[in-house]
């Protein structure tokens, strides 16, 4: 998914739209909740990892303002589309894999040739 076309803020969408892939708007809601809630996993355990290496046991106040790095990659965090936006735009670009629950084959996702 490239980000970059992704709307930083909130558009209106048609929920009819939305919820025609799946025929259930509910079923969409869910769908676009649990691979936005991966998304934000992914971005906050990333985000943990290269602040990781600034930690240090002995952080003083003047330490933690002073530390040009560690805002710069928190800012470029705050500055990325919102994990629902990303999922939605995925999920109208086709490019989610869902399936219902007993069922073997998956429903969405890009067209296979």
């Amino acid at each position: 998914m490239d980000r970059k076309k992704v709307p930083l803020n909130t558009i209106t969408r048609d929920v009819k739209d939305l919820a025609a892939p799946t025929g259930n708007l509910y079923e969409t809601v869910v769908i676009l909740y649990k691979r936005a809630n991966q998304i934000a996993l992914a971005e906050k355990k990333e985000l943990n990892k290269k602040l990781e290496d600034f930690k240090n046991d002995r952080d003083t106040m003047e330490e933690v303002f002073e530390n040009r790095e560690q805002i710069e990659i928190s800012k470029f965090y705050e500055r990325q589309p919102k994990p629902s936006l990303v999922a939605i735009e995925e999920f109208e670009e086709g490019e989610l894999y869902y399936r219902m629950a007993g069922q073997d084959a998956p429903l969405g996702g890009p067209e296979k040739k």
